[in-house]
């Protein structure tokens, strides 16, 4: 019988590496990691944690404006970007901290460096190579950026959230959730702010109600949406701007051009190809139900397979990884019923299929919705509403979708998810006492159906 290092060896620690490095451990597996750049990976360093603290950021102009209307005066406020930026790099280096000492605590052996296969056991890392029974790649996604004239002077995500200074123009490229996030967070701080998708709509895949609703809300936030346009060229100017080209001619000089055009997975230079591992054209990893590739002892999961790229979905397909793998489960990833959420400004959350969704799965539905004015507004006068809808198939009477855009959307969808998971039927939601006066309790009072 072959003795291997470890039991188990994980290249990369973000959300899904770790946790699935630290329950192999507590299973009793002898574990080591590698990581090439940011210990907690993606969402830690360069996504949804830096992401939603850049959004409370952005949102404070608005409560400091909102505040007259409830009897606050103020000096008007000053927008600080070194502050901002300096705070949050101090919260991410926390992070990084816990992150190492969670795998130190579970007995993990972490290597820093990149992590490549010299075959299906061993793997080197810098100038140390050790060998292991499993391995599992977990090693996300990067940003994509379109390849045009003048693509150097993209930047990405990444980019962003290392910008030194505020740019004052800012043109952010796409019309998913990074897109719509970047944007309201730049408009929010006072930057001149573009939104340009290829698409009549942002937000693809999402409930068509709440794409349309999106449309009007960017506006309503400041922000100038160049619909069915798509780049074709940057350039330099003489005095040191960026000079955008699309496709229909028309351009615009701005100070930084965000690429927030999708991610892809970041499966590249690890010695897979060599190994016979079977992948996408897009560079995702193919896995069956257990995360085991085409090479038996080699697993991946996360982003870098490509099904959601969502941090909770890794965690989750993490933990699937490690009880079978080394407690003798038998577990299989359920990926019905992910809710998710948009941090635009206000914010959206879904859980469930779109009212088109149901439809073309030969659901007969009912919808029943409601557009408000939050009862925060009616002072402020703000002219920003919410929208809540719920898609009812109307034979069994179960909830098939939740949909909202306002305050606090994720906070609130993540407890219907729940509900939905258990099967909640529209009766059983009638039955739901509400507490007034909130957002959430619309989704319980809803009587009169619109379709």
């Amino acid at each position: 019988m072959a003795s291997y290092d470890y039991d188990l060896f994980v290249i990369g620690v973000g959300s899904g590496g770790v946790r699935a490095a630290r329950m192999s451990a507590s299973y009793g597996a002898r574990v080591a990691t590698a990581e090439a750049v940011h210990m907690g990976g993606t969402c830690v360093n360069v996504g949804c944690i830096p992401k939603k603290l850049y959004v409370y950021g952005s949102h404070y102009a608005d409560d400091f404006n909102d505040a007259s209307a409830y009897g606050w005066s103020a000096a008007p406020p000053k927008m600080d970007w070194p502050v901002l930026k300096s705070n949050k790099d101090k919260e991410i280096a926390r992070l990084n901290g816990i992150y190492s000492g969670l795998l130190d605590n579970a007995g993990v052996t972490h290597f820093d460096g990149r992590a490549r296969l010299l075959d299906a056991h061993t793997i080197e890392i810098g100038e140390t190579r050790v060998t292991a029974e499993k391995i599992l790649v977990a090693t996300g996604s990067k940003p994509f950026v379109q390849d045009i004239p003048g693509q150097a002077f993209l930047s990405t995500s990444d980019d962003a959230f290392a910008l030194e200074q505020l740019p004052k123009r800012v043109l952010v490229l796409g019309g998913g959730y990074i897109a719509v996030e970047f944007a309201g967070i730049f408009a929010g701080l006072g930057v001149e702010t573009t939104l340009a998708y290829r698409g009549p709509k942002l937000l693809r895949g999402f409930d068509e109600d709440l794409r349309d609703m999106m449309g009007t809300s960017v506006v309503h936030r400041g922000i100038i949406p160049r619909l069915n346009a798509t780049l074709a060229q940057v350039s330099r100017t003489d005095e040191g701007a960026l000079l955008a080209t699309f496709d229909d001619g028309a351009s615009m000089e701005v100070d930084f051009i965000l690429a927030a055009t999708g991610r892809v997975p970041a499966s590249a230079d690890l010695g897979l190809e060599a190994l016979g591992v079977d992948m996408e054209n897009n560079g995702a990893i193919k896995v069956d139900e257990s995360f085991r590739t085409s090479v038996p002892n080699i697993y991946a999961l996360g982003d870098v397979i490509d099904r959601y790229q969502l941090t909770p979905v890794a965690i989750k397909e993490a933990m699937v990884f490690a009880a079978n793998a080394f407690a003798g489960a038998s577990q299989s990833m359920n990926y019905d019923l992910i809710a998710t959420a948009v941090f635009c400004q206000p914010n959206i959350g879904v859980v469930g299929l779109t009212e088109q969704q149901a439809r073309e799965m030969g659901h007969e539905v009912t919808i029943f919705k409601s557009t408000f004015r939050p009862l925060k507004h009616t002072l402020t006068g703000r002219d920003e509403k919410s929208l809540m809808k719920l898609v009812v198939d109307s034979t069994t009477d179960r909830v098939l979708g939740i949909h909202m855009m306002g305050a606090e959307a994720g906070e609130i969808i993540q407890g219907f998810a729940a509900a939905m998971t258990a099967g909640i039927t529209k009766a059983q939601l009638d039955q739901t006492v509400g507490i007034h006066p909130t957002a959430a309790e619309e989704f319980v009072t809803m009587r009169e159906p619109v379709a």
